[in-house]
């Protein structure tokens, strides 16, 4: 059987839909991005700082090697009161060290006060980016509500990730969506007991200029890196640890506090 001979026009459209997968470091990335992840893992804050060091990395001015570590605008976190019973307030001490003296953080206390602080900080052009938390789907935020947002950053220029805590894909008019989980760190190279370095399994399901894909991404050395799910061996359920010994030990059927009392 003789091979197939692809067209010129098959030729384009493999071409162009090559050059619209998604891939760390793009300049041209949406300002619009929601991130749908669970409470149980912190998988969605840790994606939406890693996405959003990977842009403002790729968009810094290119005037030294220094403008990126010049740039000292802040960074607003917003949460609103169910996110952060869920998933708790951002430990300054693990926000990466670029981020820890530049952090703004806002606790609202009913969805749409979140919402309104979210596209007041998206029109403050003294600020990096802006990521939010809002656990759900409350009905303050509709597609009117994310319009808004949308139409808010693209305005200003001011990039937003919004974690959508347990919550399921509504209607929204966020550039990018994303569902995240976390993924099985490579074992560290001197210690295998030390943690890896974070890493994600990230689904881009929708996106606007960009074909839908899913990646295993992880941050290490102030550099976000992507494999395809074609290049993973196996699945996070399947995936040995990359420690070899127990973090926690048995009781034998009683209590951490019968134990302590003994």
């Amino acid at each position: 059987m003789s091979a197939h001979t692809l067209s010129a026009e098959e030729i384009a459209a493999i071409s162009k839909a090559r050059e619209g997968r998604w891939q760390p470091g793009l300049r041209d990335q949406p300002l619009h991005s929601e991130i749908f992840a669970s409470a149980r893992d912190a998988s969605g804050a840790g994606l939406a700082l890693a996405l959003a060091r990977d842009a403002l990395e790729a968009t810094a001015q290119p005037e030294g090697p220094l403008a990126e570590a010049d740039d000292r605008r802040h960074v607003l976190w917003v949460q609103d009161a169910r996110a952060v019973q869920m998933g708790g307030r951002p430990y300054v001490h693990g926000l990466p060290e670029e981020f820890r003296e530049r952090l703004i953080h806002v606790e609202a206390h009913k969805p749409e006060d979140a919402l309104f602080a979210l596209e007041e900080g998206l029109k403050c052009r003294d600020l990096a980016c802006v990521i939010g938390e809002i656990a759900g789907n409350p009905r303050v935020l509709d597609f009117t509500a994310s319009r808004r947002l949308s139409l808010a950053a693209e305005k200003h220029g001011i990039a937003l990730w919004l974690v959508r805590i347990e919550a399921e894909a509504d209607l929204s008019s966020a550039r990018m969506r994303w569902r995240a989980r976390p993924a099985v760190s490579k074992p560290p190279l001197w210690n295998a007991d030390a943690p890896g370095v974070p890493a994600w399994q990230a689904e881009l399901f929708r996106a606007r200029g960009h074909a839908p894909g899913q990646w295993t991404l992880t941050y290490d050395k102030g550099r976000l890196s992507a494999r395809s799910a074609s290049q993973v061996p196996g699945t996070l359920e399947h995936a040995a640890p990359p420690y070899p010994g127990r973090l926690v030990r048995p009781t034998v059927g009683r209590s951490l506090a019968a134990v302590a009392r003994a």
